[in-house]
């Protein structure tokens, strides 16, 4: 009669020092008014993008997704938002009201500065798969805000994918603009991102083939005074569903900078041949 309430508290274990640590993920409630098709959240939550673009990549295993593994985004955060979705997922969207620095983030949960980001998402044409991400749908992604002691933090971004149940093809393009007040004197970066993947299901077999292009210039100033040199990613692997609780990855991840020389910890994860197994419960 007046809805449902659910909760989610989710552990995160990380490498710190050369130690490991432990720390909150996730730790929300959600609440949906009985009929309604939105839900209202509050806590430590998901952030618009992340969840949702790695739901869609399903490789999460391999590593995070563009946009996150480059820092452009953060996957959980506190706050207060509201999702919903409409005609069967034909439209669904995300919208949110947070810190803006992230659960992982030192500066956490910062000053009086948040920032607002909002997710939509509609189905252009239907396939096989009428899910959340099925379909050709046209995404995009804004959010607006100021880091601890003041700044600028915009994120704009789009995305065109495909999704049925043998394949999913996804391109997207991120603007960035980040400036901080804090030290001295005002700094501004403009940063462009651009990463295209697939994934190619088999036909009646558990085995798939996975590829993915991330291009990130973190500033588009260069060359100034304190130059960062574009990148470019490639990953290339094939995958094998053992069983439903249990897939195993092998893929090459591929990373090149536009500078001629490298740092010795860049240089030592230039490239990478990696063995993964995924577990799920």
């Amino acid at each position: 009669h007046y809805g449902v309430i659910a909760t989610r508290i989710t552990a995160d274990v990380f490498s710190s020092g050369g130690s490991l640590g432990y720390r909150l993920k996730y730790a929300y409630v959600n609440y949906t008014p009985k009929g309604s098709p939105v839900t209202y959240r509050m806590g430590l939550m998901t952030t618009p993008w992340i969840d949702w673009e790695e739901g869609l990549w399903d490789y999460r295993m391999q590593g995070s997704i563009a946009v996150d593994r480059n820092h452009y985004m953060t996957s959980s955060d506190i706050g207060v938002g509201v999702d919903g979705a409409w005609n069967h997922d034909q439209f669904n969207m995300q919208v949110i009201a947070m810190n803006g620095e992230g659960y992982g983030s030192a500066a956490s949960p910062g000053d009086q500065h948040k920032d607002v980001a909002a997710r939509f998402s509609v189905r252009l044409a239907n396939t096989d798969d009428m899910g959340s991400r099925g379909g050709l749908r046209l995404s995009a992604y804004g959010q607006y805000g100021k880091p601890t002691a003041g700044g600028t933090r915009t994120r704009l971004l789009g995305m065109l994918s495909y999704r049925s149940k043998l394949l999913t093809l996804a391109a997207e393009g991120l603007l960035a603009r980040d400036s901080s007040t804090a030290g001295t004197t005002d700094s501004l970066k403009n940063g462009r991102l651009v990463s295209a993947f697939g994934v190619l299901h088999f036909t009646n077999s558990p085995a798939a083939v996975i590829a993915r292009v991330d291009y990130v210039v973190p500033n588009t100033a260069f060359p100034s005074a304190t130059p960062e040199h574009s990148n470019t990613r490639i990953i290339g692997g094939v995958s094998y569903q053992v069983t439903p609780q249990l897939r195993l990855l092998g893929d090459i991840d591929w990373l090149t900078y536009s500078q001629e020389t490298l740092s010795a910890a860049k240089y030592a994860s230039k490239a990478q041949a990696l063995f993964q197994a995924q577990f799920t419960y």
